[in-house]
């Protein structure tokens, strides 16, 4: 297992794997188990036995969370590139007049850090965008009020029990 060096995106990393799921056994779930314990998940919980059980199910839902992916504990495509960089992937780029789910996830971490205190409505209005530049400024990157890939990255990194 080599993990990407920085200057490698998620998007032009070409990954060969299964799908894996509950049931799943093997080499690829040893690996999805190192993955995971090396970012930070289930280090206590997972055992490198090459089993997919119900234990590492929910690390997987755990890590999907983290990355703003579709919780659904199925390791495809998007969650082993995510994996392999330990950042979101595939998101998109948002900015005051956006509205959506993607801006509901924003928010919601960004109330939990306790950045943003409207209502989560999925509207990226004037509220949202200061909440964004705050959050940005906290955590040193530039505070332009855009979503992008380093925001994203960021937003990740937060536990979602609270800042």
């Amino acid at each position: 297992m080599q993990l990407p060096t920085n200057t490698q995106s998620a998007n032009s990393i070409a990954l060969n794997k299964p799908t894996l799921s509950r049931g799943s056994k093997g080499n690829d779930v040893r690996e999805l188990q190192r993955l995971l314990i090396h970012w930070g998940l289930g280090s206590y919980d997972i055992f490198i036995d090459g089993v997919f059980d119900e234990i590492l199910e929910y690390s997987v839902k755990a890590y999907q969370r983290r990355v703003f992916l579709t919780e659904d504990g199925i390791v495809g495509s998007l969650t082993w590139q995510s994996l392999y960089t330990g950042a979101p992937v595939n998101m998109p780029e948002l900015r005051r007049g956006h509205y959506g789910l993607a801006t509901s996830k924003v928010q919601e971490v960004l109330q939990i850090c306790g950045d943003y205190n409207g209502k989560i409505d999925g509207d990226f209005g004037w509220m949202t965008e200061q909440a964004v530049k705050a959050f940005q400024k906290r955590v040193g990157l530039v505070a332009d009020g855009v979503v992008g890939n380093r925001t994203w990255h960021a937003l990740s990194k937060i536990p979602r029990e609270g800042c």
